[in-house]
């Protein structure tokens, strides 16, 4: 696994954040951090209501169900409106990029901007749970599934940039050190895993449940990854 470029992404990343809709925890544990594509598949949901939640634009969250896997929450897409992505988007269509988010998982490599997501107007005043992830353990585990993004993916509407074919690339071909000369601690925002991390609690150092940008709880802990409310 060690080469210079993922030395360095551990050393200035070393912890990887994940938010998921609070009570989340027991589901994430017991079936792993799934897509948005592993978890339509997981609860067999096929037809015009996943084309629905896949392939477009999900201005509001989303509950499935399943007769056995119970129900579980699809996070909208608000800052991702398909009339400003279609402007952005490069190198294939808005919808070919609204299945490429919703085939990975993502990671914030900076605490900051996990908070600054949490304290967004969308978000402050309700309940979260946050995964802190050691990056090492998940690079060794996912190393070859993982991609990187030098912007927010899913937000078109901040003035983010342009996004499309070339927005995620793998570890090695990456542009690292040119990306920190020119943006410094942000020279990754995201990190993505595709489709799932199965061995999330493995890999899991705290999960927490977070209101605004404060956590108020903790549910889980590395040495003991079991809920603490189960």
């Amino acid at each position: 696994m060690t080469n210079t470029r993922t030395d360095d992404l551990i050393r200035f990343y070393p912890r990887v954040y994940h938010m998921a809709e609070a009570g989340s925890w027991p589901s994430i544990r017991e079936n792993g951090l799934l897509s948005t594509t592993a978890l339509l598949d997981l609860f067999q949901m096929n037809g015009s209501d996943r084309y629905k939640i896949e392939s477009q634009w999900r201005p509001k969250s989303v509950t499935i169900t399943h007769p056995d896997r119970g129900s579980a929450v699809i996070r909208d897409q608000k800052p991702l409106p398909e009339a400003t992505l279609q402007k952005l988007v490069d190198g294939m269509s808005a919808r070919e990029y609204y299945e490429l988010l919703n085939r990975k998982t993502f990671f914030w490599v900076r605490r900051e901007r996990l908070e600054r997501l949490l304290n967004a107007r969308a978000y402050k005043g309700r309940a979260h749970t946050v995964l802190t992830v050691d990056t090492e353990a998940l690079l060794r585990k996912h190393q070859g599934d993982i991609s990187l993004s030098h912007i927010n993916s899913g937000a078109a509407i901040y003035g983010t940039g342009r996004r499309g074919a070339g927005t995620f690339e793998r570890i090695a071909a990456y542009p690292f050190e040119e990306l920190k000369r020119k943006k410094r601690e942000d020279a990754v925002v995201e990190l993505a895993v595709d489709y799932s991390v199965k061995d999330i609690s493995e890999l899991a150092l705290k999960v927490e449940e977070w209101i605004g940008g404060m956590p108020l709880k903790v549910i889980c802990e590395r040495a003991n990854v079991r809920s603490t409310s189960a």
